[in-house]
């Protein structure tokens, strides 16, 4: 069931965190829970989802995101990748949505799965395009690891943060992933 707007965090709060592959814009609640994690400059897109999920009058002010939250990220890009298992967070979202967010997070660190594998396993498997466009609006990159989901070939697609975070994302975590396709010549 969606959640009524009253429910909803109305004040949410911004940092930066330094990562091998660029500065890392994490938005928290009061309550210091996980709201998005998206890259610097794709600052449009983080904040479009986050008036999507969030509503129109969502405010976003800067603010030191918990210590907590800024070790686990720190750890998992340092190579301990289970530390981003444990971070709390939470989305509002439909609850296909929801739902498509929660079996990405089951998709363990190293292996990839196809946008037709995740609906079958959801039991839908007719909805591979919703389960992209699920992934799609994901707000919580590396911690809701949409950047596991690949191409019925094996190809890195559809990555909103690009695909060379997500091919970096996937060798960091030690997946096969399938070469580069260069142009005919």
């Amino acid at each position: 069931m969606p959640r009524k707007p009253s429910e909803l965090p109305r004040d949410l709060l911004c940092d930066q965190l330094g990562t091998p592959i660029g500065t890392a814009l994490l938005v928290t609640d009061a309550a210091g829970m996980l709201r998005a994690l998206d890259w610097d400059g794709h600052e449009d897109r983080l904040l479009r989802l986050l008036r999507l999920h969030y509503g129109e009058n969502t405010i976003l002010s800067a603010s030191p995101a918990p210590a907590a939250l800024r070790r686990a990220l720190n750890g998992y890009f340092a190579g301990d990748l289970k530390q981003i298992n444990a971070i709390a967070c939470q989305t509002a979202g439909t609850p296909f949505q929801r739902t498509v967010w929660a079996a990405l997070r089951k998709i363990p660190a190293g292996k990839t799965m196809t946008y037709g594998a995740l609906a079958a396993k959801l039991g839908t498997p007719a909805a591979m395009r919703a389960v992209g466009a699920a992934n799609g609006a994901n707000p919580i990159s590396v911690v809701v690891p949409c950047h596991r989901l690949i191409g019925a070939d094996g190809t890195l697609v559809k990555y909103g943060g690009g695909l060379e975070r997500k091919r970096w994302l996937l060798e960091h975590e030690g997946a096969e992933i399938a070469p580069r396709h260069t142009a005919a010549a």
